[in-house]
């Protein structure tokens, strides 16, 4: 006898990039389908331990992390942490018994896709970047479905059947929050431009380092920011700010991570960050002035690729990461105050964004299931 509701386990962690677009897939699967049961499968102590309880999903954790490209310790274990992860994977699915599972790319979700294939659950995994990680390339051929963002992406899979270019999934709620909601929730002036800097979920030394160098220009010149630090450098930006006494007092937020972006797109006049592809769905679905600092080791260097996309529309900015201590600074006050520029930047964004994305791919999971 057919259930009456569907059951859909989300696998997508470690970066936000890969969380972001399994919960706005999610959430659209929760709005056709109120009754469907879903469940997130991640890591205990990346970001989607944080964010997920906050979303009220159901939440399991596997043991696994990626494999370190550069000779690390950690590495000696990850063959038995990809073991116990299948094992785990494996007694979830057998548990919750789900109709479709869905991947978002990177380590999480590679055991989890392999073991529900192995099992005979439906399968489909959504690739975010132009050149897609070693989890889609390795699997896409076991997929019933693969998503993708970017139509060259096709060339670097071992198989194009049941693929679909889709554009990469963001949360409704971007772009919804009015400029006024987003100033009042970070306590900033809502008479003086805003800049939301940051460099994805783990940060950019390179970013904030330029910012730090040009911090009392940007004050002079009544610039207040919106700064997301990243973990592993907010201790070394704090003790700075508090050195210098700037607070929001003085038009500065500063945080490890951001957890209500939907506010600091609202807030923002111009935002500085990586161009990694779910920063850039995000960009043109709120349709903000940006200047893009493309991470420079990124496979492929589909992070330039993607800035360059904007770029060439006129719709953002582009400095390398080697120039950020020699250009940003500069280039962020030329375009706070320069708002026609801002506002035919705004327009351009908007137009290459695709919003609709997440229904697009919920719809056809819910088909599947």
């Amino acid at each position: 006898m057919k259930r009456a509701s569907k059951k859909y386990l989300f696998a997508g962690g470690g970066t936000g990039g890969h969380l972001f677009p399994a919960i706005a897939i999610a959430d659209e699967v929760k709005k056709l389908q109120p009754n469907a049961e879903i469940l997130f499968i991640g890591t205990k102590n990346k970001i989607e331990a944080r964010v997920l309880p906050q979303k009220e999903y159901n939440f399991r954790t596997i043991w696994i992390s990626g494999f370190q490209r550069f000779l690390r310790l950690e590495n000696i274990l990850f063959p038995i942490k990809v073991k116990v992860a299948m094992l785990q994977s494996l007694n979830i699915i057998n548990k919750f018994k789900p109709d479709v599972v869905i991947g978002t790319g990177g380590y999480v979700c590679g055991p989890v896709l392999f073991a529900a294939s192995l099992m005979g659950v439906k399968t489909v995994i959504h690739e975010s970047n132009s050149f897609p990680g070693i989890v889609t390339r390795l699997l896409s051929k076991r997929m019933n479905h693969v998503f993708l963002t970017f139509e060259e992406t096709k060339k670097w899979l071992k198989t194009t059947k049941n693929t679909e270019v889709t554009g990469n999934p963001t949360r409704e709620i971007i772009g919804k929050i009015s400029k006024e909601e987003g100033i009042k929730f970070f306590e900033l002036d809502e008479n003086k431009k805003k800049v939301l800097v940051f460099g994805g979920s783990l940060g950019a030394v390179s970013i904030n380092n330029a910012i730090l160098k040009f911090l009392d220009t940007l004050i002079q010149n009544n610039v207040q920011l919106i700064w997301q630090t990243g973990e592993k450098d907010y201790d070394r930006i704090n003790l700075m700010l508090s050195e210098k006494k700037l607070d929001n007092s003085k038009g500065i937020w500063s945080g490890k991570f951001i957890d209500k972006m939907e506010y600091a797109y609202a807030a923002a006049d111009v935002v500085v960050c990586r161009s990694g592809a779910t920063t850039i769905a995000e960009l043109t679905r709120a349709g903000k002035p940006a200047i893009l600092v493309p991470y420079p080791y990124a496979a492929a260097d589909h992070q330039t690729i993607n800035a360059r996309t904007l770029a060439d529309a006129d719709a953002a900015l582009m400095v390398t990461d080697k120039d950020t201590g020699s250009k940003l600074g500069e280039m962020i006050l030329n375009l706070v105050k320069d708002e026609n520029l801002c506002k035919e930047m705004s327009g351009k964004s908007l137009k290459l964004g695709k919003p609709d994305a997440a229904l697009v791919i919920a719809n056809k999971i819910i088909d599947m299931g």
